[in-house]
């Protein structure tokens, strides 16, 4: 009894310590004169460094996320995903309406684990193909399918949004998802003032064999001009007018999170001013803060590509990575190599323990493998919040405008030392 009252005691003063030890942090970027004067001599990596302190004035121009700031994360009670996203909406009412939003996909990323775990089993109805294909050409599995219809209808009942687009629809669509393809249209909800992308399981080829998967989401602002339903060919130029909504470069995302299905199940979230990472505990149902305010590692020994395209690869990008393999690099480090062909697990791995992620252009897909819009807009935000560098090799990701709902995209990120080593290297092969 006496050692019961010591625990109860202990957990109450938890409590209490987290519940009084929130900081609040407004971040100042300063951008130098010099960044706007540059000549047109300079070299690609110095444009890289003027054009990204070019960005953050103008994010200057927007009032800036303020985000809760835990000293400590308590072992015993922690701080759930919903009292976090409570905590944000309450020192910033103008994105309350991303509480309820994230609240939809809070339930969607755990109803999905639950899925991923049981997909194996004889009696899962999520077992084999679809028999379809996405727009992409590749076979669609019966859990690609459930998980977009999951993320659909969780986001189309919080009324917060205006256009949706998945890697499972040929075009961005409505959220009624009970209507037939052939009876499909675009409808835009008055008051929705956002817009939502995402990949409902990224790396689903991989889930026979147990391997890590995920769900990837990017959330824009809504064209407040787009608040009217548009049916019919009467509004076909509203409707394209409005689809352009989920046409925006990774600059304007208000918000990007991932979900990982792994040893544990992760949702890591930024709202523009840091990275934070919940990890699920079961006990209870909610996502509990583990991680407050990651930071990628500057430089590292990791390197995670699909070495069996490496005879593809560009001059510049193959001389850095040989260097890396060497230990003749710029660090002067052998790295070694990580690589599960699932991006959420790879980057997660690199925001962690750092190093570089890439799936570059090759002489087979110049363009790459990964999505621009949901794949690689969303996970560079997050990469770049939590202090790393995404980059095409030549142009920063974030900069990036789509002109399809699916163009793909080179990608390289990772630790910001490492990843200037590719960017210097294309700009001297000029």
């Amino acid at each position: 009894q006496k050692h019961f009252r010591m625990r109860f005691s202990t957990a109450i003063t938890c409590l209490l310590a987290t519940s009084t030890a929130f900081a609040f942090t407004v971040q100042h970027n300063a951008v130098k004169n010099a960044a706007f004067t540059q000549q047109s001599s300079a070299s690609s990596s110095a444009l890289f460094v003027a054009s990204t302190e070019v960005d953050n004035a103008m994010q200057m121009a927007r009032q800036q996320t303020k985000a809760p700031v835990f000293d400590e994360v308590c072992e015993t009670t922690g701080v759930t995903l919903t009292r976090f996203m409570a905590e944000v909406s309450m020192l910033n009412p103008e994105i309350s309406e991303l509480t309820t939003l994230f609240g939809a996909i809070d339930t969607a990323c755990k109803a999905i684990t639950n899925m991923v775990k049981r997909s194996q089993l004889p009696s899962s109805e999520t077992l084999g193909y679809e028999g379809n294909v996405n727009i992409q050409g590749e076979d669609q599995k019966k859990l690609d399918v459930i998980t977009n219809d999951v993320l659909k209808r969780a986001l189309r009942f919080t009324g917060k949004l205006g256009v949706l687009a998945s890697e499972e629809e040929d075009t961005p669509v409505d959220l009624m998802g009970d209507r037939d393809d052939s009876e499909r249209e675009i409808l835009f909800e008055e008051g929705s003032k956002y817009v939502a992308v995402f990949d409902p399981l990224d790396g689903s080829s991989n889930v026979d064999a147990g391997i890590p998967t995920g769900t990837i989401i990017g959330i824009y602002e809504h064209d407040e001009n787009c608040d009217t339903e548009c049916i019919g060919d009467e509004c076909m130029e509203q409707d394209k007018e409005c689809l352009a909504n989920t046409l925006q470069p990774g600059t304007n995302l208000v918000a990007a999170a991932y979900c990982l299905y792994s040893s544990s199940t992760f949702f890591v979230l930024t709202l523009g001013n840091g990275v934070y990472m919940f990890t699920l505990d079961e006990n209870i149902g909610e996502f509990v803060l583990s991680h407050p305010n990651v930071k990628i590692p500057e430089t590292s020994s990791i390197v995670s590509f699909n070495e069996a395209n490496s005879h593809m690869w560009d001059a510049p990008l193959k001389e850095v990575y040989n260097g890396w393999c060497q230990g003749t690099g710029r660090s002067k480090t052998r790295f070694s190599s990580r690589y599960i062909g699932s991006m959420v697990g790879d980057v997660h791995r690199t925001i962690l323990y750092g190093g570089v992620f890439g799936y570059p252009g090759d002489a087979k897909n110049p363009t790459g493998k990964l999505r621009l819009l949901y794949e690689g807009a969303p996970m560079s935000f997050i990469m770049e919040q939590a202090g790393g560098i995404s980059t095409t090799g030549t142009t920063r990701v974030l900069e990036i405008l789509p002109e399809k709902v699916h163009q793909r995209v080179p990608i390289i990120m990772g630790s910001k030392q490492d990843v200037q080593e590719v960017i210097d290297a294309y700009a001297a092969a000029k």
